[in-house]
């Protein structure tokens, strides 16, 4: 892990809610070397995997999920709240550290045997990401791992994740 991209993690206290403290990833990804070096980080990770989609959660999930998949030649799919999708979907809903939420994938979003790779910006309680290769498994894909700019290992979200590849760049 690289401390230039901790120095550019800022922490926001009580937010999205009193007592949790919310690490933003924005001021990492406004600053070109530090935005390169994630992609490149991850997808180091990533490419051995050998993915055919880049599986991104909303909503920063999208934004290095779409490079990586650029990067690395593969295709991406948005998972999404409820209602975003215009097409038939399937869903799911799961905890979060601070109340639940639901996330949806088209349901022709996997072919039946793709290699998946999920990525979101943050692993907390692993809810977001469980629920996500949930879904993705229940449309036929195959989770090749689930890669991560940030960890919190307090929460212990990778026990969410059971058998699961699990990669994180930076730990808290």
């Amino acid at each position: 892990m690289s401390e230039t991209l901790k120095a550019k993690i800022r922490d926001i206290p009580d937010f999205p809610e009193q007592g949790i403290v919310f690490k933003d990833i924005m001021p990492l990804l406004a600053d070109p070397a530090t935005l390169r070096e994630t992609v490149d980080l991850l997808a180091e990770w990533i490419e051995p995997r050998k993915p055919d989609v880049i599986l991104g959660a909303e909503a920063r999930g999208f934004i290095l999920g779409a490079a990586l998949a650029y990067k690395l030649g593969c295709g991406f799919v948005a998972a999404r709240r409820p209602g975003k999708l215009p097409w038939k979907t399937v869903s799911a809903t799961y905890a979060l550290e601070y109340g639940e939420n639901s996330l949806e994938l088209h349901s022709d979003a996997i072919e039946h045997g793709q290699r998946v790779l999920v990525h979101d910006d943050v692993l907390a309680t692993g809810g977001t990401a469980g629920a996500i290769c949930n879904l993705s498994e229940q449309l036929g894909g195959q989770i090749v791992g689930v890669a991560f700019v940030i960890e919190l290992t307090f929460l212990e979200g990778r026990k969410q994740l059971g058998d699961y590849e699990v990669h994180s760049l930076i730990e808290y």
